[in-house]
């Protein structure tokens, strides 16, 4: 079953989500410039995985406004919301040519018609079983100069993700929500992502940052887990009596573990980040020479 998402609930805390990807976005190198330019567009970039896009691929037209931005996403929910920032760019610059699309389609099977300068994505990739097998052709559809660059959690031994599996595994929730518990587990350390994307002709900048996000309100944690994790053991529950009961019994568990003070409660939240660039020198697939 595909977990329904809720773009409302997950922007509850957008700022604190939001960071991880300026932060990544501020390593990231400029891309080259499409040779020759394509109708006024220097760049082509996809964000894959771009959610309801107000966060994260509207500022990547504000960095490159002469870009074709992309954003990638499965979800029709997340898309509708993000429909409101779509289309050319307005209001940022005499001249200026570029655009927001949209494509509602899965990660795996994403196939650019033509080779990006830069391939983004936030927050999204730990989500694909064996994600770091894509990488080849990623990075194949990358220009050379151009660079992929990705921010995934790695927080599946936190207390959050503890205590959801062994809320999942009692009596009343074992059966409804079989299988839930077991989670992709399958984020790499930096390291590995570094060798990796070596070993395909990039030069690698990956790193690792615990933030400690300041939550405001009542089961501020919960609420946090409710825009993500959560998503699809409510997806599985189809009576609201349950929804409310495993909520209530998964709330109970995580307050001891995330002691509100002052009406403030601190959540530790590990992220990997990794920006890879081609070989300016490197080939592309023969397909670049018919592009435009």
């Amino acid at each position: 079953m595909r977990a329904q998402w809720d773009p409302q609930q997950y922007l509850r805390h957008a700022d604190h989500r939001a960071r991880p990807f300026h932060d990544l976005l501020a390593r990231v190198p400029e891309p080259p410039d499409l040779a020759p330019p394509s109708s006024g567009l220097r760049h082509r970039i996809t964000d894959l995985g771009c959610g309801t896009a107000d966060t994260t691929t509207v500022h990547l037209l504000e960095r490159w406004p002469d870009a074709l931005v992309t954003g990638v996403d499965s979800s029709d929910e997340m898309l509708r919301r993000a429909a409101g920032v779509a289309g050319p760019v307005h209001g940022r610059g005499k001249g200026r040519r570029g655009r927001l699309d949209l494509e509602l389609a899965d990660i795996v099977e994403w196939q650019p018609a033509h080779h990006q300068q830069l391939i983004i994505s936030n927050a999204a990739l730990h989500w694909l079983p064996d994600h770091a097998e894509h990488f080849p052709r990623w990075v194949d559809r990358l220009t050379p100069g151009g660079t992929l660059a990705f921010q995934v959690p790695a927080n599946y031994d936190s207390p959050q993700r503890l205590l959801l599996a062994e809320t999942i595994d009692q009596p009343r929730w074992r059966e409804k929500l079989a299988g839930l518990g077991e989670f992709n587990r399958e984020v790499l350390a930096p390291a590995e992502y570094l060798h990796r994307l070596m070993a395909l002709g990039c030069e690698v900048d990956a790193w690792e940052t615990v933030y400690q996000h300041v939550l405001t309100g009542e089961d501020a944690v919960l609420d946090w887990v409710r825009g993500t994790a959560l998503r699809p053991v409510l997806s599985a529950l189809h009576d609201d009596a349950d929804r409310t009961a495993f909520l209530a019994e998964y709330g109970a568990r995580l307050r001891p573990a995330f002691p509100s003070v002052d009406g403030r409660t601190v959540l530790p939240f590990r992220r990997v980040f990794v920006v890879a660039t081609k070989s300016a020198t490197a080939n592309t697939t023969a397909s670049s020479a018919k592009e435009g």
